[in-house]
């Protein structure tokens, strides 16, 4: 698939790295396909979820363990029909990266909503909780 996203340029997406989020995530419900990228030899623990529909559209995302970070959470019966995950070894969880403006602003990870991808369907969906309790800063 031939992407042209203004983050990344003109990219060509194997299929392999396609990811489906059957309900769209939270404020982007139309977005449904996304491409997995790892562009940045720099940032070799960052990943971006590209939007096939929007190319304008891409998230930092990365694991929570990379950052000796653990938390957990339990998926309803339907959330795990949904991507088709019966075994926890078939699943990655990630969370969304942000920075606020300005130069030098830390990294933060959303830790109140993971994403959670089976591995062997590319199915996902991002889990929105209440209570988890704050965002970290994350440290190079």
């Amino acid at each position: 698939m031939k992407i042209d996203s203004p983050r990344f340029g003109a990219i060509d997406v194997p299929e392999d790295k396609l990811i489906r989020f059957p309900l769209g995530l939270p404020g982007f419900e139309d977005c449904k396909l996304f491409a997995l990228l790892h562009p940045d030899a720099e940032q070799p623990r960052i990943f971006y979820l590209q939007s096939t529909e929007h190319p304008e559209l891409a998230f930092s995302i990365a694991s929570p363990d990379q950052f000796s970070l653990h938390y957990e959470f339990s998926l309803t019966d339907e959330e795990l029909q949904l991507i088709g995950l019966g075994k926890s070894e078939d699943a990655a969880v990630m969370v969304i990266l942000r920075q606020d403006e300005g130069q030098g602003a830390p990294i933060r990870a959303v830790l109140t909503a993971p994403l959670i991808i089976n591995l062997t369907t590319r199915l996902g969906l991002q889990k929105t909780m209440a209570n988890v309790g704050c965002d970290i800063t994350l440290r190079a």
